[in-house]
């Protein structure tokens, strides 16, 4: 019998409808002879009982150690494990519930986003032998010295893609409350569309951008194993999303050269004046850059010197900046677009039809970048739903 995965993420299990049709979704496959493992995250969202942000709400974060913090953090997942793992008893299936270091995850003491050293897999494998449904609390980890530690931002999708890898299961299905990979954002584009099959270097490139269906570092780790993941509505039937191992990205998607758009919004760009020393652009990086700032958008030139950094970071970088004599002006209000496909590549004027579908719509373009399978562009958040709605219409994302 084959291992499969499944991961729930918060709103899967934000409340009984929904659990009722996670356990589903679980005895679906168990009756189907899969051995099942199944990666749950806390029960909702801020502002839900149990969510992770509702448990931090109830202490001072300025009166706690990290480690602790990561104990508090750690039970929303847990809870979920055992409502769930009660549910299923109920309809008579056997279950084991196990926390992120009772299922092997050893981690560094990085608490708060500890990065995984090993897998272990055999008390899982054990536990499967005697027919149970194997239920695991997401985002978490043990260090050698038995600290809890959290992954991080979607440390259950790294949890479920880990166990996976290390168990060789069949495939990974990530579940979650839309019906798969979309070519944007529903809410913001009405025409956006399912895509039935996405290679791993598309899927990263949008998870990195803003699609937040998976989380980047999981995508990453299915490709070094090249296994193979899906991404469905826990509230559907539909077959969602398949990601396709290596072998079968030659007959991926071949009618269209663009996969998706993605957005990321509270962006703040910055232009620094008067910057011809190599030695200064890199000072400034540098020191931003020391102070856990995130740089997006590099354009530094003999013109302009330019890039763009979250909007929480935006009086920590002018304050560096200021210290450092440097003279600088600031954009805020700010969406980076990112036009997503492996298949652009080689294929000219495709930077040109995206400018000039912006441009159409009568809106300024502050910025633009790219790579071999993306391009970028920065505009006013004001303009971006009609900027995406635009691309989106140019390269035929709408149709099937």
């Amino acid at each position: 019998m084959s291992i499969i995965v499944q991961k729930f993420g918060g709103t899967s299990v934000a409340n009984e409808s929904s659990r009722e049709k996670v356990i589903e979704k679980i005895i679906e496959k168990k009756n189907k002879g899969h051995k099942i493992v199944v990666v749950v995250s806390a029960i909702g969202r801020k502002g839900d009982p149990y969510a992770t942000d509702s448990l931090i709400s109830l202490i001072n974060t300025q009166y706690i150690n990290k480690r602790d913090l990561d104990l508090l953090m750690s039970c929303g997942e847990i809870i979920s494990s055992v409502v769930l793992s009660n549910m299923l008893t109920q309809k008579g299936y056997s279950t084991q519930v196990l926390t992120g270091g009772q299922a092997g995850i050893i981690t560094d003491e990085n608490y708060g986003s500890s990065k995984v050293l090993s897998v272990n897999t055999d008390n899982i494998k054990n536990k499967l032998e005697n027919n149970n449904i194997i239920i695991v609390a997401g985002f978490q980890g043990i260090t050698s010295q038995g600290d809890i530690t959290t992954l991080g931002r979607g440390g259950s999708d790294t949890t479920a893609v880990l166990l996976g890898e290390a168990l060789k299961s069949e495939f990974v299905e990530i579940y979650t409350d839309v019906d798969g990979i979309m070519t944007a954002d529903p809410r913001v584009v009405p025409d956006a569309q399912v895509i039935d099959t996405i290679n791993y270097s598309d899927l990263y490139n949008m998870a990195e951008d803003g699609a937040k269906v998976i989380h980047p570092k999981a995508v990453e780790i299915a490709e070094r194993s090249n296994l193979k993941v899906k991404i469905r509505n826990t509230l559907s039937s539909s077959d969602g999303t398949t990601v396709l191992r290596r072998q079968g990205i030659i007959d991926y998607n071949d009618k269209k050269i663009i996969s998706s758009i993605t957005y990321k919004d509270r962006r703040t760009q910055i232009i620094i004046d008067n910057i011809k020393n190599k030695g200064k652009i890199q000072s400034v990086m540098n020191l931003l850059t020391e102070s856990n700032i995130s740089i997006d958008l590099i354009n530094f030139s003999l013109e302009t010197n330019m890039f763009t950094i979250d909007d929480e970071n935006v009086m920590l970088a002018e304050k560096i900046l200021s210290e450092n004599g440097y003279i600088y002006s600031i954009n805020r209000d700010c969406c980076k677009i990112s036009v997503v496909g492996h298949k652009m590549k080689g294929i000219p004027g495709v930077m040109s039809r995206i400018i000039n579908s912006i441009f159409r719509e009568n809106i300024k373009i502050l910025q633009t970048s790219d790579s071999h399978s993306s391009i970028w562009v920065l505009v006013k958040t004001k303009d971006a739903i009609k900027a995406m709605r635009s691309l989106h219409k140019e390269f035929n994302l709408g149709e099937k």
